[in-house]
């Protein structure tokens, strides 16, 4: 298999299907298919040999999708680049796969500028709105300029991207995906959808991160239409959904309490949306209740996966969404395998297999998986491993096959030799009507060693004291678990590119200066 194919499905199935929305404009799939092959032609032309790799950094755009498929139809490999690392980690990034073509957004002129002065690059080209900077090739005028060429029919086993992960505790790591593994992952991503006819995708998250890339992918080979966005904003995102009628989108509970908490929510019809898939972390069931109510046409698929497992690895589909009843229980799972995925819970030491119900390290395997990380042998034998990624992420599984994320292995709190895992802390205080956003560390103490602290965001209006909570607390979960403090702040939690809280930002202002000890 590969990826270029998925466009010339696109356009056998919707020749005149629309492609792209953006800016105020859209295109067609024989008009997106032409632009790629002619994108593809440039790329030679400028210099870009087969195998040789392209990097993009920029805020989402039409073009952006394009560059999915015309790099590969060049023969090159296709690398995005985080738009929220600092230049430096971009830096390192663009120097690690040694990119010989950049292509650069509005918002990243500047950077675009330095990096040219850095490194050999063959050509910066500029895909972003107005007049092309100094020092640049326009995209269009490439575009205009250039016969269609053919298909440099790379696949297989043959690598199509590198999408880095990593960089807050250590150095980028580049992770290698061939065009069968994405190809297969995409199929395996449209086998748990429950419609595949007339997708339309608002696109939320950035294309260098999974959430984006993945739908990149599947939405292009069932021919549907991508509606991009530059970023989340929740009037934008509502606006959206209302004007293009969008079915699918993917999003984390912290952007969908935006929306529903938003003073004009009741302004938009967004019920053309669907299928929402929500990921990052478990939706609380406070939060889920009200979108369910506020959102009923809305059917709601939790994901779980890292770059590593391709994006993906199983899914919470909508029926196991449940409140009542003798499986509602599994609203608190991740839902079971995706296809053609095995999931095992193994002992972190010694990678023994844990019997089903026991917290264990969570290993997958398909043929979605990474290839390695780019350049780093010892890093990727120590995570890939007879074909298994081990996560370092905490979890069981159910008799059901059912899979239970309770934290990362390395974030597990150990309190008077008790493991806590602070997602189960978590829910019980999302349970709690006055708590909006919550999240677990561990913290320094003298005589645990380490002590279960809860930082929460109240609801608009409501008022808390810690004891409260805590005794709210000891109602739902064992009281080795509660915590035993509760600090209080009105920003919401921060959050990384995924969207997931950061508790190692909550966490490390209480260890400054100490040294944190787990076992």
């Amino acid at each position: 298999m590969q990826i270029t194919q998925f466009v010339r499905q696109a356009v056998t199935m919707k020749p005149q299907g629309v492609a792209t929305i953006h800016a105020g404009r859209s295109r067609t799939w024989t008009e997106v298919a032409d632009r790629i092959a002619r994108m593809s032609s440039a790329l030679r032309s400028l210099g870009l040999n087969t195998g040789e790799t392209a990097a993009v950094l920029s805020m989402n755009n039409d073009r952006y999708v394009e560059l999915f498929f015309a790099i590969p139809h060049a023969g090159c490999c296709f690398a995005p680049m985080n738009v929220r690392w600092a230049p430096a980690e971009n830096a390192y990034a663009l120097e690690d796969c040694q990119a010989r073509i950049l292509f650069v957004g509005t918002d990243f002129v500047e950077a675009g500028q330095e990096l040219a002065r850095t490194f050999p690059l063959k050509a910066v080209i500029y895909i972003g709105e107005g007049d092309c900077p100094d020092g640049m090739l326009a995209y269009e005028d490439l575009i205009a300029g250039a016969a269609p060429g053919e298909d440099a029919n790379r696949r297989g086993d043959d690598v199509f991207a590198i999408f880095y992960t990593g960089g807050t505790t250590g150095l980028p790591k580049g992770v290698t995906f061939t065009h069968q593994a994405l190809a297969e992952a995409s199929v395996g991503y449209l086998a748990m959808l429950p419609d595949i006819e007339d997708l339309s995708f608002a696109y939320v998250g950035g294309f260098f991160h999974f959430s984006a890339a993945n739908p990149a992918l599947y939405i292009t080979l069932a021919g549907g239409t991508h509606v991009v966005l530059p970023k989340f904003d929740p009037v934008g995102m509502m606006a959206a959904i209302q004007k293009h009628k969008v079915t699918n989108a993917v999003m984390v509970p912290t952007m969908i309490t935006m929306m529903l908490n938003h003073p004009d929510f009741e302004e938009y019809d967004m019920s053309s949306l669907t299928t929402l898939v929500y990921g990052g972390s478990p939706m609380p069931k406070q939060l889920m209740q009200e979108a369910s109510t506020k959102l009923p046409t809305w059917r709601f698929y939790q994901i779980y996966g890292m770059t590593e497992t391709g994006g993906f690895a199983s899914m919470l589909r909508w029926r196991d969404h449940l409140f009542d009843g003798p499986t509602a229980h599994r609203i608190q799972s991740c839902g079971q395998a995706a296809p053609g995925v095995e999931i095992r819970i193994v002992d972190p030491k010694t990678g023994a297999d844990l019997p089903r119900g026991e917290v264990g390290e969570i290993a997958m395997r398909s043929d979605y998986v990474m290839n390695d990380y780019l350049g780093k042998p010892n890093q990727t034998a120590e995570t890939l491993r007879d074909g298994w990624v081990f996560s370092g992420d905490a979890g069981q599984m159910d008799g059901d096959g059912y899979l239970y994320v309770a934290d990362r292995v390395k974030d597990m709190i150990v309190t008077g030799g008790e493991n806590v895992f602070s997602i189960e802390v978590e829910r019980a205080l999302y349970a709690h009507p006055s708590v909006k956003e919550a999240a677990v560390v561990g913290i320094p103490s003298e005589k645990w060693g380490e002590s279960v602290h809860g930082i929460v965001v109240l609801r608009d209006g409501h008022t808390e004291d810690s004891a409260a909570l805590i005794a709210h607390c000891r109602t739902l979960i064992g009281s080795y678990k509660c915590p035993k403090s509760i600090s209080f702040r009105s920003d919401p939690l921060p959050v990384g590119p995924a969207g997931k809280v950061q508790k190692n930002v909550l966490r490390d202002p209480f260890w400054e200066g100490r040294t944190r000890k787990i076992g």
